[in-house]
Parts: C-alpha cells; structure tokens; sequence
C-alpha cells in the first residue's frame, strides 16, 4: 500500500513538471531588397514562445501573436497575416509597393519587437513586449506592454483581477502618482500638462510584476506629451500586499 501510495505522488510531480510551460525565443527578420546606404528598410521579431503542448501554450501563443500583428501595422491597419514569417514578408512588401509610388522618398521603414518573460510564479505569467515601428513622419511609434496569463489555463488576466478593490487601490496610487510628479494632491489632475483623458485619473494599461514590487508603466501620450517621455511609478510589494488578490 505505501509503495502505491508513493507511486502516485511521483507520477502526480511528474505530471506537474510535464506541464509547466517552458518558453524560448523565435526570431523573426526580413530586409528590403531596394539598395540602400543607410537607414535601410528592415523588420526584426523576438517573441517568447512556448512549445509546450497544452491549451494553455496555444492560447498564450495566439495572444502574443495577436498583439504583435496589431503593432506590426501600415497606414494605421494592421497587417493582414497569419503566422510571423508572413507578418515580416508583409511589412516589407508594403514599404517596396510603397516606394514605388513615392520614388522620391528617402527614408526607410522600421520595426523592432522584443518579448521577453520577465516574471513567473504559479498563479502568474507576465511577458514584456517593446516595441519600435517607424512607417513616417517626425518620429517612431515606440512603448512597452505587459501580458499577463494565467500559467493554468493560458487565459489572458485583467488588470481589474488583481486587486481586492480597484478603486481604492487606485486612489492609493493617484495620490503617490501625484507626489511623485509634483501635481498637487487637490484640483484637476491635468493641472501641470497631463493628458488623462476627461481630466480623470487612470491606472495604466500596463502593469508589470518584478520580484520587489509592481511597477505601472504609462507609455508616451498616455499621461502626458510626447517630448516628457513615458511616466512610471513603482510600488513595493511591502506597500501593496493589502491590495492584491494575486502575485
């Protein structure tokens, strides 16, 4: 009987360790053929992904490559491909069709995204996605994204799951967000140059875990103009252990 037993708590571990996603790096290139001599037109993807054969890697792939079709876009569309390879070939074709019509045009096309998993633990996955596209204009479209799975299921976890209670964990922050970048703590939150939209306090769409603490990170345009650059605040577990339902 105990030799039952223990059979079946090994298999049970082992069965756990078969399970846990693994993740690895892919990466993704393709050049344009135009000559060039300098700022030549090139795309280049870095994705984690994970070769783990469950329900739970092909949905964390699926939305992975979800949001870098949407960033991998052309006159404000996204491309229209299926798999990264395609996404890179569509990119540069696009720039080359182009050129064609603008044969006058000097500069060239870029895009880079890397992905990387930055934290893990049983209840949690969260992959930074950086980004930096240029297809025109005065300057590129660059930021961060933070993904955050549920390593169980695959299933993509919402900034409003974290917490006990959103709202008071929000008003926390508003409050440090405003000590930080000296805005008074009374009066539109907009007062200094801000630019939350209808003069109210938002968190982030971004949130990412670190081994310390969250760190809330707005990107350009999403609290403020362009030339301050991105706005980030970070916040000790030891702070907000009180508001998390998970970590």
């Amino acid at each position: 009987m105990t030799i039952r037993i223990l059979c079946v708590f090994l298999i049970l571990i082992l069965s756990a360790c078969s399970n846990e996603l693994e993740f690895s790096t892919k990466e993704f290139k393709e050049k344009s053929t135009i000559l060039c001599k300098e700022n030549c037109t090139e795309i280049k993807l870095q994705i984690p992904f994970t070769t783990s054969n469950s329900i739970a890697a092909d949905s964390i792939n699926k939305k992975v490559f979800g949001v870098v079709k949407e960033l991998v876009y052309v006159n404000e569309n996204p491309v229209a491909d299926n798999d990264y390879e395609g996404l890179t070939k569509a990119f540069i074709s696009t720039f080359e069709s182009t050129r064609d019509e603008y044969p006058n045009s000097t500069f060239g096309w870029d895009a880079k995204i890397e992905g990387e998993v930055t934290y893990r633990s049983k209840a949690i996955i969260n992959l930074e996605i950086n980004h930096y596209t240029f297809t025109g204009g005065a300057h590129g479209f660059e930021g961060k994204q933070s993904l955050l799975f549920d390593p169980a299921t695959g299933k993509k976890i919402t900034n409003r799951s974290l917490f006990k209670n959103y709202d008071a964990f929000k008003k926390m922050v508003e409050k440090k967000f405003r000590i930080k970048y000296n805005i008074p703590l009374t009066g539109n939150i907009n007062q200094t140059g801000g630019l939350f939209e209808d003069d109210t306090f938002q968190l982030p769409k971004n949130i990412f875990f670190t081994s310390d603490g969250l760190l809330l990170y707005y990107n350009q345009y999403e609290a403020a103009a362009y030339a301050e650059g991105p706005k980030e605040l970070f916040l000790p577990y030891t702070t907000i252990n009180n508001y998390l339902l998970i970590k």
